[in-house]
């Protein structure tokens, strides 16, 4: 067959474009993707929601590609092993209770196994904004994550939704822009994001899943950026707590939107 380019370029617009038209309304949006905006994702999408992720990097992962120090090895606990199993991931167990899983394998399964769940993901673009409407957070602000790199005065676009998940990790960016320039009160105990504390990886796994809720109507925190905001430490390359929470906001907003 002999190709033409122009069919090539045309499908490629087209196709994506189709995409982009269809996620201007959706049930949640989620920003950023790491493990447990996937998670929320994965669960989200397979409860029958229309989910989209939008990442502003090339690639998904967050900080699960490069394990410990660039090791490309991570470690799950026994509570968050089976949803590794759920996805297929193989698993050793290093010591009791302490479970080793290959990085690479753990971020290109879970990635695709949430787009077959039916997620669907944006690479590349950034959340610069909020939409604000009287009952709260229903959309987001998009633009280009070049755009953004490149300090140009680009004006975005807006989509909208019934929940937003913050997935940002360590720098909480969408509950920050909420707080930059709305000055609301969170629900947190000072009103306000609380900053993330040092590494304690045992105080933080078990706080991460509690950390994970609404901080304002319609504004849920997942993983890190959940830490981040409720003023809790880091835990480093153990990411049971990553899966655990993106399973938990997916259940948190299941709950909301049944009632």
């Amino acid at each position: 067959m002999k190709l033409d380019d122009i069919i090539v370029s045309k499908a490629i617009i087209e196709e994506y474009m189709q995409d982009f038209l269809d996620y201007t309304d959706m049930d949640v949006a989620i920003g950023g993707g790491g493990p447990a905006g996937l998670t929320a994702g994965y669960y989200l999408a397979k409860a029958g929601y229309k989910v989209a992720l939008f990442e502003k990097k090339l690639s998904m992962g967050g900080g699960m590609w490069g394990g410990g120090m660039m090791f490309n090895k991570i470690v799950v606990q026994e509570e968050s092993k089976r949803i590794l199993d759920e996805f297929g991931i193989k698993t050793k167990e290093y010591s009791e209770g302490y479970f080793v899983a290959d990085s690479i394998e753990c971020v290109s399964t879970i990635c695709s196994k949430a787009v077959q769940a039916g997620l669907k993901i944006f690479n590349l673009m950034a959340i610069e904004d909020v939409m604000m409407k009287d009952k709260g957070v229903e959309g987001v602000v998009l633009n280009w994550a070049a755009v953004q790199m490149g300090g140009l005065h680009v004006d975005p676009l807006t989509v909208r939704s019934k929940a937003v998940i913050d997935a940002t990790g360590h720098p909480c960016e969408v509950v920050k822009i909420l707080e930059n320039k709305m000055e609301v009160e969170l629900e947190t105990e000072t009103g306000k994001i609380m900053g993330e504390k040092s590494m304690w990886a045992d105080k933080a796994e078990s706080l991460v899943v509690d950390n994970t809720t609404e901080v304002y109507p319609g504004l849920y925190v997942t993983g890190m950026a959940a830490n981040a905001v409720h003023g809790s430490p880091r835990m480093g390359p153990i990411f049971g707590g990553m899966l655990l929470s993106g399973e938990r906001v997916a259940e948190v907003i299941i709950e909301k939107f049944d009632k």
